[in-house]
């Protein structure tokens, strides 16, 4: 007898007729489609009433600081619902949906269409810029500055400077090693993130790596992980690790209103270094990671769901103050001297 002979007559001694066994595969078949149908929900029409409700809801289920900045997101709702209508003009809906985003007073909030992007600026808005960047070119950086990968530097008076634009652009280590070396035997070292809007964490951590000689606690991080406005992780341990090349003489490192988000970041880290001095103005702030979500008609929205706190479990949110505060002087400004670069220079003498 056959192989394939043996698998039938196997095949009909455990299943009497075919026609059983068929009709036991079709009903599990129907089952499954119908436990998926059940679990996959079809996507909401995007009429502007659910896409503003949406909107609404995630952000009410996700966002980290509704307590911390004491929002009534509910008090929002009511506010900006009524008016909102089916058939209205997108730009219309954009505009009440921006507003609503506008009260968590969050740079890290906006609302993207084809159109227009919402924003919350405040955090630096209305404050002094403190940072002249054809100053900066001219007369401290000149002519005969190095580019090292994302930096600008040069030694001045004594001092190693180095100048760090975005924490978008990557920080190779082997760049860095190469700084501390250059400047080890210098009065000190100056980063200057003025208007350095962030980008990755993951950078923070390569360039305050270079500044320690043991694993050190420099912050907490808790997560968002339930719908309730308090529904956090327990706070984890956030812990810097020595990397690379190590400088142990003083650093400062230049601040004002326009870091933001990762650049923030890097000044909460540095201000737990006893060799740090921070100078210049308050931060702005931007202690949440954001996420990005979709709406159905397409637009796209992003918001923080963590909190980066400091060593001390405070909140970075609203900005890391200086250990110095020092504005840019306008009488000084006009004669193309920046006072806050000037303070960190007499400072490291």
């Amino acid at each position: 007898m056959s192989y394939f002979i043996r698998m039938k007559n196997a095949f009909q001694c455990t299943f009497p007729t075919g026609r059983i066994f068929r009709s036991a595969l079709l009903l599990i078949f129907f089952l499954f489609a119908s436990c998926e149908k059940a679990l996959i929900q079809p996507d909401p029409e995007s009429t502007a009433v659910n896409n503003f409700d949406l909107l609404w809801k995630t952000v009410d289920e996700k966002y980290s600081y509704f307590t911390y900045k004491n929002i009534d997101w509910n008090a929002a709702y009511a506010k900006y619902r009524p008016r909102v209508r089916n058939g209205m003009r997108n730009d219309s809906l954009f505009n009440v949906m921006a507003a609503m985003l506008y009260e968590l007073r969050d740079g890290h909030v906006n609302l993207y269409s084809s159109f227009n992007v919402s924003r919350n600026w405040e955090w630096y808005l209305g404050y002094p810029q403190n940072y002249n960047n054809t100053i900066i070119e001219r007369n401290y950086l000149e002519a005969d500055y190095e580019i090292a990968l994302p930096f600008r530097t040069k030694v001045i008076n004594d001092v190693g400077y180095i100048q760090y634009r975005s924490f978008v652009s990557g920080v190779p280590g082997s760049t860095l090693d190469y700084l501390i070396r250059k400047y080890s035997t210098r009065k000190g070292i100056i980063i200057d993130i003025r208007d350095n809007g962030g980008g990755s964490v993951a950078n923070v951590d390569v360039l305050a790596s270079r500044f320690v000689n043991k694993p050190t606690i420099v912050g907490y991080t808790r997560y968002k992980n339930g719908p309730g406005h308090d529904d956090f992780s327990k706070p984890y341990v956030r812990e810097l690790k020595p990397a690379g090349q190590y400088y142990a003489g003083k650093v400062v490192v230049l601040v004002n209103r326009s870091v933001y988000s990762a650049a923030n970041d890097f000044a909460s880290v540095m201000s737990e270094l006893s060799n740090v001095t921070l100078i210049g103005d308050q931060t702005g702030g931007g202690g949440g990671a954001p996420i990005s979500s979709e709406l159905p008609n397409g637009w796209r929205f992003r918001f923080s769901t963590n909190q980066l706190l400091n060593s001390r479990m405070e909140q970075i949110e609203h900005g890391v103050p200086p250990d110095i505060k020092v504005d840019m002087v306008k009488s000084f400004e006009d004669r193309g001297i920046d006072t806050i670069l000037e303070r960190a220079l007499e400072f490291l003498k």
